[in-house]
This record gives C-alpha cells, sequence and structure tokens, in this order.
C-alpha cells in the first residue's frame, strides 16, 4: 500500500502539522486541504488588493521550513493551496527552492478558475467562480517528476485520488478503484476530523489534547486502511471514520468529476488499533457537467448584541427593539434581524446565568449606513432604555459579506491544464464515459424492536456530525449496534426531526439511509440562507446543529 497522509483540513489548521507528519513515520505523499467555500471568498477579496495573491500564504511559509525535508524523505506534496492563483504559488515556491538551495520539482493545475468566461457562461458577475477539478490533473503532473504539486479548486478527495492514480496507473474507467481512493480521501480530507477531532462520543477517548493527522493507505485495488502515526494523539476508530465518511454529503451517490462513488456499499472493519480497513466501495461514471462554486459580495452587515439580565426579559427585548426601530425610522437599513438566546436561568448563582442575548445584525448595500450610525444608535439609548443595559462589544464599523450559490456546467465546457515541472502544458480530457445522477430509492429497512422506553437525549446512544453546503445543511447521524439501528431508522423520520428542531419546521428535509453504515444522512435546504459569508443565523456553518439534535430529548429503548 501507498501512504497519503493528510497535514491540513482548512485554511488556518495546525501550522506544525506538516513538520508532524514527515517527521511522524513513513509516507509517499502528503496532501492538504486549504479550501472552502468561504476560503474562496477570502481570496477573491485578497487578489482585489494585490493581484500577485490569490493563495494561500501559510503553505509557503511550511514549505519554507519543511520543502528540504520533504525532499530529503521523497514525500510528494500534493495541495489546493493554489486557491485562485496556483500559477502564482508554484512561482512563488520555486523562488523558495532556489533561495533555500533546494532542488524541487514544482508543478501546478489550472483551469478551474472561470471568471474571464463568467458572462459567457452565463454565471453573472462573480468575485470568485471555480469549477471543480478532478485527479487526472495532478496525476500527470506527478506522472511528469514533480515533488511538489498545488492546484485550484479542485475536489478535496482529489488530493487523494491523483497520487493513487498515477502510482497504480489506473485507467479513467476503473471506477471501483477510484471510488475507494474518493472515500479514503473524503476520510482524510478534514484532517484530525477522522482522528477524533469534532468527535461525539469524545469522552471516550484517550488522548485528544493534540490529535495526530490521518493517513490512508490505499492498495491497488482503491480498498484502504486508514490509520496515523504511532505515538500521536486522538484515535482512529469505526465512530471516528463513520463521523467523517457523513460530512458533508447528501444521498447514496457521492459525485465528483471522474467517477461517483457509491457510499451504500461501503464496508468498514476494525483491523487493529488505530487501523479502520475500508473495503467494497463501488464506483460508477461521473455526471456530465461540473459543479462551479460562485461568490458574490452580497453587501455589507452590523450588528450589536444586548444584555438583558435578570427579570422581565420578554419585556425589556420588546422596549429595546421599539426604541431602535425608532432611531433607524428615518432611514432604515435593508435588513433587520433580531435573535432572543433565552440563556438564563431563573434564581442564577451567577450574573452571566442570570442574562439572555438579543442581537440585532442589519444588512444593507450602503456601509456607510449601517457603520457607526447603526452601532452608534444602539449605543445612544445607553442611559434610556431598559434597566442593566449593557453590550457585549462596542460599536463598530460594516464589513462586508459574500453570497454563495453553487452552478453546474458542462465538463467539456471546462479546460483542465497540467503544467508539468518543465512548463509543458498537458491537456485533460474530461470523461468520455457520464451518467446522470438519480436518486437510490431507500433500502428495506429492518423489523423495529420493542419494548419499554425511557425519555433521554438522542445523543445518549447516537453520534452526528453536522456541516454547511452553500446554503443547505447536512445532519448525519449513526448508531453502533444493530439494535440501536433497528430503533434508529424507524424513530428519526423528517417529521421527528423537524420536531426535534424546530428551526427546521418549514424548511425542505430529506432523509437518506445507510444501513452498511448503521446511519441516517438529513439534508435540511436552506437553512444557512445565502451560504456561510452571509452569516445567516447563529451557527452560520451549522457545526453545531448535530449536537443540538443529539441534546434533544427522545424516547429511547431502555435495552439501549
Amino acid at each position: 500500500m501507498i501512504r497519503i497522509g493528510n497535514a491540513s483540513g482548512f485554511y488556518g489548521d495546525r501550522f506544525a502539522a506538516v513538520t508532524e507528519m514527515l517527521t511522524g513515520g513513513e509516507l509517499n505523499y502528503l496532501t492538504g486541504d486549504y479550501l472552502a467555500e468561504l476560503t474562496m471568498l477570502i481570496l477573491g477579496r485578497d487578489l482585489m488588493k494585490d493581484p500577485n495573491r490569490g493563495y494561500a500564504k501559510t503553505f509557503l511559509r511550511q514549505m519554507r521550513e519543511n520543502l528540504a525535508l520533504a525532499i530529503e524523505k521523497d514525500v510528494k506534496i500534493v495541495v489546493n493551496a493554489g486557491g485562485l492563483n496556483p500559477a502564482g504559488l508554484a512561482d512563488a515556491l520555486r523562488e523558495l527552492s532556489a533561495e533555500l538551495d533546494v532542488d524541487a520539482r514544482i508543478a501546478h493545475v489550472e483551469g478551474d478558475d472561470l471568471r474571464a468566461r463568467a458572462e459567457e457562461l452565463d454565471l453573472g458577475q462573480p468575485l470568485t467562480a471555480n469549477a471543480y477539478l478532478g485527479a487526472w490533473g495532478i496525476a500527470e503532473c506527478l506522472r511528469g517528476g514533480a515533488d511538489v504539486v498545488v492546484t485550484g479548486r479542485v475536489t478535496d478527495a482529489s488530493l487523494v485520488v491523483g497520487p493513487a492514480a498515477a502510482h497504480y496507473g489506473w485507467d479513467v474507467e476503473d471506477y471501483d478503484a477510484l471510488a475507494g481512493a474518493v472515500v479514503a480521501g473524503h476520510v482524510i480530507e478534514c484532517g484530525a476530523q477522522a482522528t477524533g477531532g469534532n468527535y461525539a462520543f469524545f469522552t471516550e477517548l484517550d488522548s485528544l489534547d493534540r490529535p495526530g493527522f490521518p493517513i490512508a493507505e490505499i492498495a491497488d485495488d482503491g480498498t484502504s486502511v486508514i490509520t496515523k502515526h504511532d505515538g500521536t494523539g486522538g484515535a482512529v476508530t469505526l465512530g471516528t471514520v463513520t463521523a467523517q465518511l457523513l460530512y458533508e454529503i447528501a444521498g447514496a451517490r457521492y459525485a465528483g468529476p471522474d467517477v461517483t462513488a457509491r457510499f451504500d456499499t461501503i464496508q468498514l472493519a476494525e483491523e487493529g488499533p488505530d487501523r479502520v480497513r475500508i473495503s467494497g466501495v463501488r464506483g460508477e461514471p461521473p455526471p456530465p457537467e461540473l459543479k462551479v462554486c460562485l461568490n458574490t459580495l452580497g453587501g455589507f452587515r452590523n450588528a450589536v448584541t444586548f444584555v438583558l439580565t435578570g427579570l422581565d426579559i420578554d419585556a425589556k427585548a420588546k422596549l429595546i427593539k421599539r426604541q431602535v426601530h425608532a432611531a433607524l425610522a428615518d432611514n432604515p437599513p435593508a435588513e433587520i434581524d433580531w435573535t432572543l438566546a433565552r440563556t438564563d436561568v431563573a434564581d442564577a448563582p451567577t450574573e452571566q446565568q442570570a442574562s439572555a442575548l438579543l442581537q440585532c445584525a442589519v444588512k444593507d448595500t450602503d456601509a456607510a449606513k449601517i457603520g457607526r450610525p447603526f452601532s452608534g444608535a444602539a449605543i445612544e439609548l445607553a442611559l434610556a432604555s431598559y434597566p442593566g443595559f449593557t453590550v457585549t462589544a462596542p460599536p463598530s464599523d460594516a464589513s462586508p459579506y459574500g453570497v454563495y450559490r453553487a452552478v453546474f456546467v458542462d465538463a467539456k465546457a471546462v479546460p483542465h491544464v497540467a503544467v508539468l515541472p518543465d512548463s509543458r502544458r498537458v491537456d485533460v480530457a474530461p470523461s468520455a464515459r457520464t451518467q446522470q445522477l438519480a436518486d437510490v430509492a431507500e433500502p428495506a429497512l429492518p423489523e423495529p424492536i420493542e419494548g419499554p422506553t425511557r425519555r433521554a437525549p438522542l445523543g445518549t446512544v447516537a453520534g452526528a456530525r453536522s456541516g454547511d453546503k452553500g446554503g443547505s445543511a447536512n445532519l448525519g447521524v449513526w448508531v453502533r449496534s444493530e439494535r440501536a439501528w433497528r430503533w434508529l431508522v424507524h424513530a428519526l423520520t423528517v417529521d421527528e426531526l423537524r420536531r426535534l428542531l424546530p428551526e427546521t419546521a418549514d424548511l425542505p428535509v430529506s432523509r437518506h439511509v445507510f444501513g452498511n453504515l448503521w446511519a441516517l444522512n438529513f439534508v435540511i435546504d436552506d437553512i444557512l440562507g445565502q451560504g456561510v459569508a452571509s452569516q445567516a443565523r447563529f451557527d452560520p456553518q451549522a457545526k453545531g446543529l448535530g449536537e443540538w439534535l443529539r441534546s434533544r430529548h427522545i424516547d429511547i429503548p431502555e435495552e439501549l
């Protein structure tokens, strides 16, 4: 098996992880995922300020410390840190290698950036427009002798699929092998989330203070073992791998530009301490279209959070709302939203526990309107409003927010170019064989279990993981025994989810059944408004949605 490690799950992840992975044990490849929908917006704003930027500067600093070490250990590095300017990052890496006197062969992948063709492709006027490319450009760069490959927007799993395909010489229609590598890549792409980070049953794990980063050992048929370096913190278990498999997915068909992986065919088995085998994954031809991530500047946002303490919380909230609306009446913002969080408890032993938080958030295309004029108007009420008036922060200026949307374009309309270390350019053709996506019918359900029940938090027996996909959220729920599965699959319906999470009551919700993982996945549309950058709700990336669900009480069989 080849050993492919990961050292970054997002732009801002543990800086030292690259060094830790290179020095912690044997590796053939080291990957890093630096991009997300919000990151593309951030890099787009960086590029507006400086046309030479637009890439993840953190990676360049990591290479200053680790490039020589990677070359010495013969570890190939594959990252998507190129962002909106992979050619620029490749040039910066060549300058760095010359400065360090390190003979490093640098390659990059381009073609995903569609901003210049936005009008032609009917994409509007976005700040960023990036198609999700696949793994074959990475594979071409590695076959061309690259030590470091930087890309722009490729699918996260492609960082793993590319090295595996290059190493084993897979064909574009080796769908089962490709799908197996996609699943392995999906597990390790978010770094320490596969080794105990953000894990629902974290209290059961030892040494979680500094979890190690994950490794996928991939065989020539696409089967894999998820593990980590010996002696590092955290753990790799059936639970941690299942949790990550459920992260940011939808139904059984997980579509990518090279293959559609069938998540309903995944089989997991513990092979030993910190070793989980993934096998049985089936693949299908990819869809004919590529997903494109579009970010635009939506306007400006500002907020003030009032602290309401003690008695008469509702009356205090009504008073300040009337006063703020009156103060803004002559020039009201385009949007004004109020959120009251009743964090207060009766007869509280501390002042903080006696307090509720009332947030007033405003949006407008005019930054001046909702800057100091808005927050200043709120503060002017300090001595003329409810008793105990205070706020959580001083007045602030408005800040820009982004709007995300996904569109799909014909894969044949998107260039995919591997720029090799010797500057040769290799065009990567889109998949000749494609297959339109279709929903997988819900499988036959097992017989439910019967017996006395007790009211308790769902998280007593079930784990969960949730996250964002544009304006939608996904919420995966799993259990750890066949008996618990026979209860969960009948108990946690869409209607029951809506009852447990009232914020979803009026939103489109779909349920997907993964009997092979003893898991359900719910997709909740529109809960995040126009995406994470629009800050539509208290938890804009839906990271805590699963933990909220686990805290809700439900009738659970006593035997569980």
